[in-house]
């Protein structure tokens, strides 16, 4: 039997050291609510201080089975409760434990944090197949 997984490392600079220990409050408080939730908000990842206790960037990464769509839902969160500005993004991998065909791929997601939306995502596995079947696909 095969498993599957979804990969990611990426950072996020907050903008200052307040703000990112209020980012590791929120997330805490978060993870303590999922514990008695059919819904989860922030399975699926880790966040930790990437430098000092007085720097202002969070490394967010899966610990084995990563959930693309939880970091989304909190990186909006926290250009809300924290008022972030400017782009920010990050890439994920499709892995599998066997050799399966569909099975490996990735993608980008890209957020206007200032918008608090997405402004552009992309996934290997749907652009090789519009581009297999010649639809127009951007390089």
């Amino acid at each position: 039997m095969a498993d599957y997984f979804t990969h990611f490392s990426c950072l996020i600079d907050v903008g200052s050291a307040d703000k990112a220990a209020r980012a590791l409050a929120l997330f805490q408080e978060l993870r303590v609510a999922d514990q008695d939730a059919d819904d989860l908000e922030v399975a699926g990842f880790t966040l930790v201080h990437q430098d000092a206790p007085e720097g202002n960037t969070l490394w967010i990464h899966d610990d084995e089975h990563g959930d693309v769509e939880a970091v989304i839902r909190f990186v909006l969160r926290l250009a809300e409760d924290l008022d972030l500005s400017g782009l920010w993004g990050f890439e994920y991998a499709n892995t599998c434990s066997r050799a399966r065909l569909g099975a490996f791929g990735g993608g980008a997601h890209v957020i206007d944090l200032g918008k608090r939306t997405t402004i552009g995502w992309t996934n290997t596995n749907e652009w090789l197949a519009a581009a297999l079947n010649g639809e127009d696909v951007d390089a």
